[in-house]
């Protein structure tokens, strides 16, 4: 596979010629410069705080589904599985991330270990994810509040637009003061977290976890797996949304003070906080109130604080503090979804105008198409669960080939430096490997046509890449470029 160089063109028929693939590109000695986003404007308190933003959201609402799927039993064990996959998968990209801090994240990680084709595929599952999970989590703004009653406003189109106008407005603001922002947001939902767990352990029943009536056809059906073994399985996408999004530190790199050293440790600082916030949330939502009364609910956790239906002080403030969540993730998730197109873009996967950036080195394009996109998909479709379920389907296929990259990259380069070196080596990551692969087919248990949307827009991805743009991709953007090194040492070693 030849790439193109970001010098000046030639003349048509010789090298140089634009669009020839190993031929110089049209772009100028400035291409980089024109796409330069602001360093060191954050360190690893700023980015745990984003890594805990991405996912907050998902304590708040969403994961009790997975209840009506296998039960208390069932999504318990789902959350230990999906937690043990995330557990690997962050430590195997906190090497990766130490190897590569680039804006790239699971792209460039997948480009140095599968290729142009591997990069391309792990890169457009994750822009998946991170452009509908936003668009999902704004339809749940509008819906809390509207059910909150502030100042009188409905959920619908104008306040899509306006929670988008605002959040990218900040984003373009700046780098740090928007993930200052969100550290501020993320702070409160999670404190808000900590007050409900102690307000509810007053009401914690071990009898109320497995009240859900049982289905005797069901094979392996018991009290506390009401839905059989399989349950176990169909839960594994509600297990993932305690921890869906984490996996976006990386995408930081290139804003981060000492990335080598600083992601690592944000990433696993990260995942620590999200693994307690998970099990004190579940526990204490599902023993005050019991499994049944949740399991469909849009707000369980106010659900658990109202045993008889009725508004309490504290149920308010919990009510109040899951707006706040879904603030959070949603402001960082458009955070993450921009740096993934413009890395993707400055590397000329995708039309290389995306990747601009302004005066404040922001990436406006990065910012403004995705959300743009995800403006008008909640604005027409309304159905915020199977956006949701879009996002989780892409999650997992970046999930399965981040972890696969890990694996390729132990085995065919051992002698690569490595700042930071994952616990257990490939083991580690073929755990995750393997728990990516079961969650992906899970999610066809939960929502086929979602799997299906998401393939299809898979193969209209794959054809502009396989048509168009494999044969016009810039030497010089740093993914690129760590790939093209490994090939030039692969050829050195080979004479």
């Amino acid at each position: 596979m030849s790439l193109e160089s970001t010098s000046s063109p030639g003349t048509p028929g010789t090298p140089g010629t634009p669009g020839t693939p190993g031929t110089p590109a049209p772009e100028g000695d400035d291409y980089l410069e024109r796409r330069t986003l602001r360093r060191g404007s954050a360190g690893w308190v700023l980015l745990t705080g984003l890594g805990v933003a991405y996912v907050v959201s998902g304590d708040y609402s969403g994961w009790n589904f997975g209840l009506a799927e296998g039960g208390f039993g069932g999504l318990a064990i789902a959350m230990v599985l999906m937690g043990a996959m995330y557990a690997c998968m962050v430590f195997a990209l906190a090497e990766l991330s130490s190897i590569l801090p680039t804006a790239g994240g699971g792209y460039g990680f997948a480009r140095r270990a599968l290729g142009p084709w591997g990069g391309f595929l792990t890169g457009t599952a994750i822009l998946i994810e991170y452009v509908l999970a936003p668009a999902a989590i704004v339809i749940f703004i509008g819906d809390y509040v509207e059910s909150l009653g502030l100042f009188g406003l409905e959920s619908g189109w104008p306040m899509y637009l306006v929670c988008f106008a605002i959040f990218l407005g900040i984003h373009l603001w700046g780098v740090g003061e928007a993930l200052r922002f969100s550290f501020v947001v993320t702070g409160i939902a999670v404190a808000a977290l900590i007050v409900f767990a102690l307000a509810a352990l007053p009401d914690f029943s071990f009898g109320s976890l497995d009240d859900i009536p049982v289905d005797a056809s069901a094979a392996g059906s018991n009290s506390w797996l009401p839905f059989g073994l399989l349950g176990i399985w169909a839960a594994f996408p509600f297990g993932m949304w305690f921890f869906l999004g984490v996996e976006g530190v990386p995408l930081a790199a290139e804003e981060t003070k000492e990335p080598a050293r600083t992601l690592p440790k944000a990433i696993r600082w990260s995942m620590a906080i999200l693994v307690v916030l998970a099990v004190v949330t579940f526990f204490a939502a599902a023993g005050a109130r019991g499994s049944a009364a949740i399991q469909e609910a849009g707000n369980p956790l106010v659900e658990a604080l109202q045993p008889n239906g009725e508004a309490t002080t504290l149920s308010r403030i919990v009510n109040y503090a899951g707006l706040a969540g879904l603030v959070a993730s949603f402001f960082s998730l458009i955070y993450a979804g921009s740096r993934q197109l413009f890395a993707l873009s400055r590397a000329g996967y995708l039309p290389r105008f995306l990747s601009l950036t302004s005066s404040r080195k922001a990436p406006y394009l990065g910012l403004l198409v995705p959300g743009t996109i995800g403006f008008l998909l909640a604005a027409v479709s309304g159905d915020g669960a199977r956006m949701l379920n879009i996002a989780v389907f892409g999650a997992t296929i970046s999930y399965a080939l981040m972890s696969l990259s890990h694996i390729v990259l132990r085995r065919r380069e051992p002698e690569l430096p490595r700042p930071y070196r994952t616990p257990g080596g490939v083991l580690t990551s073929s755990i995750a490997l393997v728990l990516a692969c079961a969650a992906l087919v899970a999610t066809f248990l939960v929502d086929v046509t979602a799997a299906l949307i998401a393939l299809a827009v898979y193969v209209v991805a794959l054809a502009y890449f396989g048509l168009y743009s494999r044969r016009r991709l810039v030497a010089k953007a740093p993914e690129e470029e760590f790939a093209a090194l490994a090939a030039a040492e692969a050829e050195l070693a080979r004479d």
